[in-house]
């Protein structure tokens, strides 16, 4: 398993690849698993591989509160499709690492002992969380203007963009390209969300970092359900 060398245009190509029908690097919630990668990471990819930046762009937002997510951190090569091997250079420990990271590479057993009796007490945690959730869940009906840069713009492309966000309480709809001005036309298409997970600054900071493709992005309509 593996993803290749993350730090060259071939690894990042593996990592859109893989994302294409994920959310995450493992299960359904932001996890070690995550920052494991984002951190092999040289930077953002570029806005072709529109899957893996909405995923990095999402994983990014989770930095300040990255040492509290669920999971233990593994091997690179413990990730990915299978078939491809791991060879990204290993990047130096950071200066401040907190006291508290789990060494992946020891050989204690009590301190495998006390990752593992830490990994299911968060995910005790969390799904103890989900469970309490109401059963009434407020959602609303949003209609989005998303504006190209010019008449350039590959429009199919910028739609693939948009709909390749993929969050818990989104779900997209129908969408339709409608003429601005001077030959240029904007997408306007339409979602319903869930009002406790997704906002509109949320949709508009993910629809926004693709901005080879995205210049702005308004909100037409905004209704409850």
């Amino acid at each position: 398993m593996g993803f290749g060398d993350l730090k060259t245009p071939a690894g990042l190509k593996v990592l859109n690849e893989f994302l294409t029908d994920k959310s995450y690097i493992e299960g359904y919630v932001p996890s070690q698993a995550d920052i494991a990668v984002f951190d092999a990471l040289s930077g953002a990819p570029s806005a072709d591989l529109c899957h893996a930046l909405r995923w990095y762009n999402h994983i990014k937002s989770y930095q300040k509160e990255k040492g509290s997510l669920p999971g233990v951190k593994k091997p690179l090569g413990q990730y990915g499709p299978t078939g491809v091997e791991d060879t990204t250079a290993a990047a130096p420990a950071a200066a401040d690492e907190d006291d508290d990271d789990i060494d992946l590479f020891g050989s204690d057993e009590e301190e495998d002992e006390e990752a593992t009796k830490l990994k299911e007490e968060r995910l005790a945690a969390y799904n103890a969380k989900k469970a309490k959730k109401p059963a009434l869940i407020a959602k609303s009906s949003i209609l989005l203007d998303v504006k190209p840069w010019d008449d350039e713009t590959d429009m199919a492309k910028l739609e693939e963009c948009v709909r390749s966000i993929q969050l818990d309480g989104l779900l997209w709809g129908q969408s339709k390209l409608l003429p601005v001005g001077y030959g240029i036309k904007k997408l306007q298409i339409a979602c319903v969300v869930e009002d406790d997970k997704v906002g509109t600054d949320q949709l508009e900071e993910l629809i926004t970092a693709f901005e080879d493709y995205v210049q702005s992005m308004d909100v037409a309509a905004f209704n409850k359900i």
